[in-house]
């Protein structure tokens, strides 16, 4: 999309349901349907609380808990299509809301991922006193992923970092995403919402209805984070050397973080990541690639969890 263009909604107007959809109240059926049947969980921080939803399978692999870490200005519901997939494959299933985000509270003085480490570690140690986890983290949640694992190695045993940031290459973006907290029209927000999917989150923009507007409004409207700004670094590829655990990677073959980069990107991880499992491209897919391309996605992830 070019930075002037108007884009449409893909639903007809509803003066009253787009203002609720605008103002973050309104939330997909998808969503709603997992979140009824998950346990929410509070875990206590100096702040308020860490929330995670919790899903057990009906017939557990036997496996480590996995944990998802989902991306910036978003909660549990960026792997709203993951869920299903991974219950019927036996994971014992933890979505995490990162703090600052989603309905977890901001510790003290935390403004980006390298403050909210500790927070995450005290967590993950009084949720699983005696084992390990493996974590899944998506964009933002990548990163902060590779950084805990590799500052708290006593609690990671494997890492799948999917559309991570921090690699260094941030020059190269060609996107450019619409504000919106300022204009004064629900539609006119709404319409930006979609523009700035489309821009840096889906590569098929027919993926964009009014749940996944709905969904993405939701999580951007709780975003408590707005300065954080580590991801234009290298600080992923930096983690990495110090992290210990098999590492993999998966990306969409179109992410907007890194068009035509994506060679660099593998080149810079396989270098720095100890044990390195390869990284994984999801033909014509974007940056929420899971959530885009879910069966190719799972086709690609579920065989890293069960090795």
């Amino acid at each position: 999309m070019s930075d002037d263009e108007t884009v449409g909604l893909p639903w007809p107007a509803d003066t009253a349901g787009d203002a609720e959809m605008a103002a973050g109240r309104v939330q997909s059926t998808e969503v709603l349907d997992w979140q009824a049947r998950a346990q929410r969980i509070a875990h206590a921080h100096a702040g308020g609380s860490t929330v995670l939803h919790h899903w057990v399978p009906a017939q557990p692999n036997g496996l480590a808990p996995l944990v998802l870490l989902h991306g910036g200005s978003g909660s549990w519901t960026h792997w709203v299509r993951s869920i299903g997939p991974l219950l019927d494959t036996g994971h014992d299933l933890w979505a995490v809301d990162l703090p600052g985000f989603g309905a977890s509270d901001v510790p003290p003085g935390v403004v980006d991922a390298d403050g909210m480490l500790p927070v995450l570690a005290d967590m993950l140690q009084a949720l699983f006193p005696l084992q390990t986890v493996r974590l899944v983290g998506f964009s933002f949640g990548g990163m902060t992923a590779g950084m805990l694992a590799a500052a708290y190695p006593h609690l990671v045993q494997q890492l799948v970092v999917v559309g991570a940031p921090g690699i260094g290459l941030t020059n190269k973006h060609p996107f450019r995403l619409k504000g919106w907290r300022h204009l004064p029209e629900p539609r006119e927000q709404l319409r930006n919402h979609v523009f700035n999917l489309g821009e840096l989150m889906l590569h098929d923009h027919s993926v964009i209805d009014r749940n996944t507007v709905a969904l993405h409004v939701a999580n951007v409207q709780r975003d408590q984070l707005p300065r954080r700004r580590i991801s234009s670094t290298d600080v992923l590829v930096r983690a990495l050397a110090q992290v210990e655990c098999p590492v993999a990677a998966i990306y969409g073959g179109c992410d907007a973080l890194y068009p035509g980069t994506l060679d660099e990107v593998e080149r810079l991880m396989a270098a720095h990541a100890r044990h390195w499992q390869g990284m994984q491209r999801i033909a014509g897919a974007g940056h929420w690639v899971q959530y885009e391309s879910p069966a190719a996605f799972h086709a690609a992830l579920l065989p890293l969890l069960a090795a």
